[in-house]
């Protein structure tokens, strides 16, 4: 029994045999040629450890920008970081979070089979966090780790990953040019907001993409060479407002402090633009394979894929959206210091990649206003709910770090506030949010063409 969970636990933390594999049942479904099957399978697994090879990349490149940041403010307090608090839960809520992943995962494919939410969420470590954060609720709220808190917490994963997709569907449509594809990250209700926003509050004739760019500098439309000029100049400030003591002493192991800013900045556009390959792979591999699962298995279903999968579509507002969601997660951050609560120190990943995200989705009915509203709501969505997440984590509220993104603050705290009502509020809260998906799906239209 242990081995087949770590074999399972293994898997869905790998995205790119995850998703490879349902890539070679997509084919086999549709009875391609074995060397179809090994080749689609393969070059999907590829892309995907592209893709987050270059995730990597950017990562790497932004923890010294986080580590100047916090030395240049001289600020302490708590970073949210998904990666960070769910690996200290997972000594606690190791068993209970895979078996409530594995239900999640069932009731996802259920309800994209039987609902007209066709969408199935295959970004492994998102998932495994949902899990992990619903296991530390449900277990705070005193529901225990047997077999009632490993339904109610797959069935309330399950439901949460089928819905948030289709809040963003409209808004990826527009951003890809069609319905192939679904947006598979937890912050998707803080998407879907920003595109709202964006929709009702920008101005749609005016793109990030369509800036202007003179003659003399068109070399600034190849996005390697604009993200590594814009991502130099920001690092080589931070880097003169942190002195070269501390740059060169903790950071650049004796590199100049300046060489080392330059280095940091190329290797973020380096990233990025391994990013774009492994998309670019993935979408090639991924949309034909799956319309086998679609066609057999869950008719009309569509894969949601991790954040990056929208980054070509739009690379300026990537740009733009990082800075605003930043610097709006700073000043809120000078903000608790004033009013003396818990500090929420900007966590620089998250703020990329969901700030990003954000302005993509603003933009995408709402131009560069649309870009920056929408930038601005997300951040202040990912400032000032950890606040609120972190009185129902229980003993990890304790941790130095919390979760980051809309989809675990968001419902985490509607699902902790039940907890604190007590085990039968839990139980009617989870399965009332999986009826009302079910009313939704017999009520609307369509929510997947509409």
């Amino acid at each position: 029994m242990g081995e087949i969970q770590n074999l399972f636990i293994s898997i869905v933390q790998t995205p790119a045999l995850l998703v490879g594999l349902l890539a070679v049942l997509g084919l086999v479904l549709q009875k391609k040629k074995t060397t179809a099957v090994i080749q689609g399978g393969i070059k999907t697994f590829a892309g995907f450890l592209i893709l987050t090879g270059g995730a990597g990349i950017l990562c790497a490149s932004l923890d010294p920008f986080a580590k100047m940041f916090q030395f240049a403010l001289n600020v302490q307090g708590v970073v949210p970081s998904n990666e960070a608090v769910v690996a200290i839960a997972l000594v606690q809520y190791g068993s209970i979070t895979a078996l409530i992943m594995f239900v999640g995962m069932m009731v996802n494919i259920l309800l994209a089979r039987f609902t007209r939410f066709k969408y199935i969420f295959l970004t492994g470590q998102a998932m495994l966090y949902v899990s992990c954060l619903t296991a530390v609720i449900l277990v705070s709220a005193g529901m225990g780790s047997g077999i009632t808190t490993i339904l109610l917490g797959g069935i309330f994963e399950g439901t949460l990953l089928t819905i948030t997709p289709a809040l963003c569907q409209p808004y990826m449509r527009v951003i890809t040019g069609g319905d192939s594809v679904a947006m598979g990250h937890t912050g998707n209700i803080g998407y879907a907001l920003s595109g709202w926003f964006g929709e009702h509050f920008g101005n749609k004739e005016h793109s990030t993409e369509d800036i202007d760019v003179p003659k003399s500098l068109s070399f600034l439309r190849d996005s390697t060479v604009s993200i590594t000029i814009v991502m130099a100049i920001v690092y080589l400030i931070l880097a003169i407002m942190t002195g070269k003591t501390f740059v060169e002493t903790e950071l650049s192991h004796g590199s100049n402090y300046l060489i080392y800013a330059i280095v940091q900045a190329g290797t973020f556009a380096a990233g990025f633009a391994v990013v774009l390959q492994g998309v670019r792979m993935i979408l090639a591999e991924i949309v034909p394979a799956f319309q086998g699962i679609a066609m057999k298995l869950v008719p009309n279903s569509k894969p949601a894929l991790d954040v990056p999968i929208i980054f070509p579509y739009a690379p300026n507002a990537v740009l733009l959206g990082f800075f605003v969601s930043f610097i709006v997660g700073t000043l809120s951050m000078f903000g608790m210091v004033a009013l003396h609560t818990v500090v929420i120190i900007p966590g620089v990943v998250g703020h990329f990649f969901c700030g990003a995200a954000a302005a993509i989705y603003g933009n995408a009915k709402g131009g560069r206003r649309g870009a920056v509203i929408g930038a601005t709501v997300n951040s202040l969505m990912l400032s000032w709910l950890p606040l609120f997440i972190l009185p129902v984590l229980g003993n990890l509220s304790l941790a130095s770090s919390t979760f980051a993104d809309t989809d675990y603050l968001v419902p985490g705290i509607l699902l902790g506030n039940l907890g604190g009502l007590g085990q039968t509020a839990v139980t009617v809260g989870i399965l009332g949010f999986f009826v009302l998906v079910l009313l939704a799906s017999r009520l609307m239209k369509n929510p997947v063409t509409e």
